[in-house]
């Protein structure tokens, strides 16, 4: 296997010296890039456009025609593995992802399966292989999956919530069926993970997005206990190289040290950290990725390098440090300011790096 052009990523990821801090965006392929929504135009639906190995190459690329991004992240959807158990994802317009058999029944939760990510995920594993052909060894490319607990909101609520009060009500009057269902999707998502590796993944991304709406000891029980499963059972060495792994929990900033102890590479941290104390905290257990506010971006660019700058500075020198947003980019956002903050990350951080 060739070298990578620019790992700098990766070497970030394992707290490795870098020459500059890598940079990369979360939904960075998506709906502020016009080229994106013809794209999706053409494919006549978002699964359309996901579910087509060409349609999600070519949109994984798009970003990186345009900004002078250090990694790809495969363009998919973090419900895959639920649809691929048989609920049935659609997109309802305006609303986000809906599933039309949500798990409200206890012998339907009892039934699920974990799906063969050859069988019934081929779909996702081609655009990997054809993402990282067309990638050339330039740069890495990410492949991630929701986390068992975020994708059982989603499978139990049947769509986006703003309570989770039938998830919340199972979890506490019923835990041990919510731990079946935890149990069941950990497996999945270990398996699908270690698939999207196997097809040409460099790295991967576990999203928790809804494990923050937890309780503390829930958060512990019912999310973190089946990340750190996740983590344990993923190949780590792959074509002679290792392979870093990212957990994100969103809100998650109360229980860094907890995240950190599961045996992740990196932390994703949403913007409501500070990344210094964060690092502080975590000292060189990981490296953490973050975490800019995604609404700086609809500000002036000087203003967003001064955001660049302070969450730069706040870091502090040395390595391990991934820059990201703290969440995915608004579609509202005008691309010409990912430009600005892409390149005000690489024009200012180099002096955070020489000593290293």
């Amino acid at each position: 296997m060739s070298a990578l052009k620019n790992d700098t990523f990766l070497r970030a990821l394992l707290r490795q010296p870098t020459p500059h801090t890598p940079v990369w965006i979360m939904r960075q392929a998506g709906r502020y890039l016009p080229e994106y929504n013809q794209t999706r135009k053409r494919a006549g639906s978002f699964l359309g456009l996901a579910k087509n190995p060409n349609y999600a190459t070519e949109v994984t690329l798009q970003p990186l025609a345009r900004f002078n991004l250090d990694a790809a992240i495969l363009f998919s959807d973090i419900l895959t593995i639920p649809d691929a158990m048989g609920l049935g994802l659609y997109f309802a317009e305006g609303e986000g992802p809906k599933f039309e058999r949500p798990l409200r029944e206890e012998w339907e939760i009892r039934n699920l399966t974990v799906p063969d990510p050859a069988e019934h995920l081929g779909y996702v594993l081609d655009a990997v292989a054809q993402i990282r052909h067309a990638l050339a060894g330039e740069l890495p490319l990410i492949g991630f999956s929701g986390s068992p607990y975020t994708l059982a909101c989603y499978m139990v609520e049947g769509g986006p919530n703003e309570d989770f009060r039938t998830i919340k009500t199972m979890l506490y009057e019923q835990p041990d069926l919510l731990h079946h269902l935890l149990d069941i999707n950990a497996r999945a998502v270990t398996a699908y993970l270690n698939a999207q590796i196997e097809a040409g993944a460099q790295a991967v991304m576990i999203f928790d997005t809804w494990g923050g709406s937890l309780a503390a000891a829930a958060y512990k029980e019912f999310s973190l206990q089946y990340l750190q499963h996740i983590v344990a059972g993923l190949i780590r060495q792959r074509d002679g190289r290792r392979v870093p792994n990212i957990v994100f929990t969103k809100g998650g900033g109360l229980w860094l040290e907890d995240i950190a102890a599961i045996g992740c590479d990196a932390i994703g941290l949403d913007w409501t950290c500070d990344i210094g104390a964060a690092r502080a905290r975590v000292g060189n257990q990981v490296a953490l990725q973050g975490n800019l506010d995604p609404m700086a971006l609809f500000a002036e660019p000087q203003a967003i390098r001064a955001q660049v700058e302070r969450v730069l500075t706040s870091f502090g020198t040395g390595s391990g440090h991934v820059f990201n947003l703290g969440h995915g980019v608004s579609q509202h956002t005008p691309p010409e300011n990912v430009g600005v903050l892409v390149d005000a990350v690489h024009e200012l951080s180099p002096r955070y790096h020489a000593a290293t």
